[in-house]
């Protein structure tokens, strides 16, 4: 495997991470770690790829600016809701076939939408797509962890995956800017079939699935359908805010309906023979506390996305492709945080210290942010606040997937892998939402002070920014709350020592040793 070997040799020069001699010694495994991660990459992709596509795919079919935000929305809708189903078909099905069939139907949809004729066929083509990444991200984090079980191999391995699934948003940023300034709108959507192509070749050749960590119990289908109908509910109720606002009917109604079939769905696993979700899974403090804490933080990461775009297209002016490649400091403190800090770290450090200051590290570059106006300095300002942003981020990310395998019984790992993605899609929505409506809120109010006579375009710049900094405020606090809910929750104490396994509140009936069969 000398090519597999140089590209892992790449990695630790460039990430930090020493792993030759381990590529060398268990070739096979890492290399399955290569195909499962450019799977998880293109999953990751696609929630921002379509996005500096979406006006010339509007142009082209003609859909309206209503319309719009359903291109996005279709695929989040699907891929949020579906992710716990998705986790435990992973868990009874195999995570190898689940993974197959993840990739195969997320390249058929992905070259549907690229065809589209209209806008139905590119919606439902983008929900299809949502549906089978819900197979196929819980499925590939699971793999990851049943296939690594040795504490330093597992940290170094996730820092790899978590480089590319934290990455791969802002990535998508730059990639679909080149495809669209340069190819066509639909190539975001054909990019990802010769990218399947590639997984799924290398996934048949050297992904092995644990037979003995399957879980061998029925499908709990109250229980999906209460848990998937609740988490679309929720998101739903959180797009509507967007759009109607929050007191809108639509948006209530969503957001009681997501109370009830959620608490529905609590009562449910509590007394079924084989939940789709063991309460034991949220109840753990260490991972409940690590699904919490991230879900909050990536609302601050999808607010700077979000804004900065804005900022970086309306009021500086600057192309898509140059916009895409504006993220890449955020993308390199990404690869720097989950590659090299926390990889090396994982092993020497209790999880709290390293989660809690990645996620002050990135209320720190959000502070820096909110000092944004019309003229800033990229190099002296957004670019600082990008590259801490990334790098507290980064350490978060990968010390959340080590959280979600901390003690969890070999059975229940793909729906705890499908709760790391969970936190991470509902956070983004509830992000999207409520940042752009707190951003919106304030450019009217500040603009309804401001102004006299017909605005400016330096006016509307200066309002726009203003709306901007509010919800860069927003999300220095949702930082912070971020750190304050790992502090207080996660107790876990580093392994490789003494204390390896969990603090207290850890699955007692199956120790973390358990999955290094």
């Amino acid at each position: 495997m000398p090519a597999v070997l140089s590209i892992y040799q790449y990695i630790a020069y460039y990430g930090g991470l020493s792993v030759s001699a381990e590529v060398a010694a268990n070739p096979k495994r890492w290399t399955a770690l290569l195909f499962i991660s450019l799977a998880q990459l293109m999953v990751v992709l696609d929630s921002t790829i379509v996005n500096i596509a979406l006006p010339a795919a509007q142009h082209d079919l003609g859909f309206s600016d209503g319309t719009r935000q359903w291109v996005i929305t279709a695929y989040t809708l699907a891929f949020g809701g579906l992710l716990l189903l998705g986790g435990r078909i992973a868990d009874i099905a195999g995570r190898k076939r689940t993974f197959l069939i993840g990739l195969v139907g997320f390249a058929v949809a992905s070259a549907v939408g690229g065809f589209a004729v209209n806008t139905g066929m590119l919606l439902g083509a983008r929900a299809l797509q949502g549906f089978f990444a819900a197979l196929l991200a819980p499925a590939a984090l699971s793999l990851v962890t049943v296939t690594f079980t040795e504490v330093r191999e597992r940290a170094k391995a996730f820092g790899v995956f978590s480089a590319v699934a934290g990455g791969g948003g802002a990535l998508g940023l730059i990639l679909g800017g080149v495809l669209t300034q340069y190819l066509d709108w639909r190539w975001c959507l054909y990019v990802n079939v010769p990218i399947t192509l590639v997984a799924g070749v290398g996934a048949v050749v050297v992904i092995r699935d644990a037979a003995h960590a399957r879980n061998t119990n029925r499908l709990d289908i109250p229980g999906a359908l209460l848990a998937s109908l609740g988490l679309v509910s929720l998101v739903y109720g959180f797009t509507r805010a967007e759009s109607d606002g929050w007191t809108a009917a639509w948006t209530l109604g969503s957001f009681a309906a997501a109370v009830v079939l959620l608490a529905a769905f609590a009562v449910v696993e509590s007394v079924v023979k084989a939940p789709l979700l063991p309460l034991r899974v949220l109840t753990e403090r260490n991972r409940g506390g690590a699904f919490l804490g991230l879900g909050i933080a990536v609302i601050g990461m999808f607010g700077l996305l979000l804004f900065i775009t804005y900022y970086l297209q309306v009021v500086k002016g600057w192309s898509p492709v140059l916009t895409g490649v504006a993220f890449l400091p955020m993308v390199i403190g990404l690869v720097i945080g989950s590659a090299q800090i926390g990889p090396r770290l994982l092993h020497r450090v209790a999880p709290r210290l390293l989660m809690a200051p990645g996620f002050l590290a990135g209320a720190l570059g959000m502070l820096l942010l909110t000092q944004l106006k019309v003229d800033s300095s990229y190099p002296l300002l957004i670019l600082p606040g990008m590259a801490l942003l990334g790098v507290g981020l980064g350490v978060g990310f990968i010390t959340a997937m080590h959280l979600a395998a901390h003690g969890v019984q070999p059975r229940d790992a793909g729906i705890a892998s499908a709760m790391v993605n969970t936190s991470q899609q509902i956070g983004g929505s509830i992000g999207t939402a409520l940042l752009n409506t707190v951003a919106a809120s304030s450019t009217t109010a500040w603009l309804a002070t401001h102004l006299n006579g017909r605005p400016t375009a330096q006016l509307a710049n200066e309002a726009a920014v203003h709306g901007y900094v509010t919800a860069m405020w927003w999300t220095v606090g949702v930082m912070l709350a971020a750190a304050a809910i790992v502090v207080v929750f996660v107790n876990a104490r580093r392994e490789g020592g003494s204390g390896a396994q969990a603090g207290e509140g850890g699955d007692h009936d199956v120790p973390a040793a358990a999955l290094a069969h």
